[in-house]
């Protein structure tokens, strides 16, 4: 029995009749999978046999060496697309639930060799003049998160500077913890930075450009500033009437249960 029921095939099939350029599913596995490798390699199969103009690779993490350290993969499994470049775009754990939408939205972004940004975002991210490495930490049934997954697959597609990684969370609990991740969506910004929750396309890229010590806009920094400011007074007022139930700072991510 197949990923894919028939009617989901039909429908993708009548999506795909519009791609324009080639797309190749680049997907990393292992020799005796995982249960979320195996799952992940049978949808991009499917996937991929709906349209003539997409292809898939199976890759060995341990076997194919070579391509792994080409395609800079650290964990799997692992997708990236592959336009008429590697824009930088990568899926690590099953794209299922919500994020199917994600990897189906990105093969027809990535067909189409065009991140559909406006003109005055596409300026602001060619400021971007370092690397950035983008982490986006979801989880498969939270609506929110194919949004920030496509606004940072996006940035990757239009500027030869940022690649963008979905990160399922129950997949990488490790990263969960490094992170000491609390809600999703979570983007990581080069490891140190970051933000949680949607945020706008200028947000985002702000954020990002703060990250790498650029200028930003000040009324940008003076609408953050209020933020952590209400933020800050709330806490406040939490910890004024449940004074017990404070945890030492610091504490909060070990031991939990997730």
């Amino acid at each position: 029995m197949g990923i894919l029921e028939d009617k989901q095939k039909d429908q993708l099939k009548d999506i795909f009749s519009s791609l324009s350029g080639e797309v190749k599913i680049l997907m990393f596995t292992q020799e005796f999978e995982c249960e979320h490798c195996k799952l992940t390699r049978e949808m991009v199969e499917e996937v991929a046999g709906l349209s003539e103009k997409i292809s898939v690779t199976v890759y060995d993490f341990v076997k194919d060496a070579d391509e792994v350290r080409k395609y800079g993969v650290d964990k799997i499994p692992a997708i990236a697309l592959i336009g008429d470049r590697d824009y930088g775009i990568r899926f690590y754990g099953v794209p299922a639930g919500y994020e199917f939408t994600t990897l189906i939205e990105d093969i027809i972004s990535v067909s189409q060799r065009d991140p559909g940004l406006s003109k005055e975002v596409l300026a602001e991210l060619e400021k971007v003049d370092q690397p950035v490495h983008l982490e986006v930490l979801i989880s498969p049934t939270c609506p929110v998160c194919p949004g920030a997954v496509r606004m940072a697959h996006r940035f990757a597609m239009a500027s030869d500077n940022i690649t963008a990684d979905m990160i399922e969370t129950s997949e990488f609990p490790h990263l969960v913890n490094k992170y000491d991740v609390q809600g999703v969506p979570h983007t990581v910004i080069n490891e140190k930075d970051g933000f949680v929750g949607a945020a706008s396309e200028t947000e985002a890229i702000n954020l990002i450009l703060m990250s790498l010590g650029k200028k930003v806009p000040k009324e940008f920094l003076d609408t953050l500033k209020d933020q952590h400011e209400h933020e800050h007074e709330h806490e406040h007022h939490h910890h004024e009437k449940e004074p017990k139930k404070k945890k030492p700072a610091g504490k909060g991510g070990k031991g939990k249960k997730r």
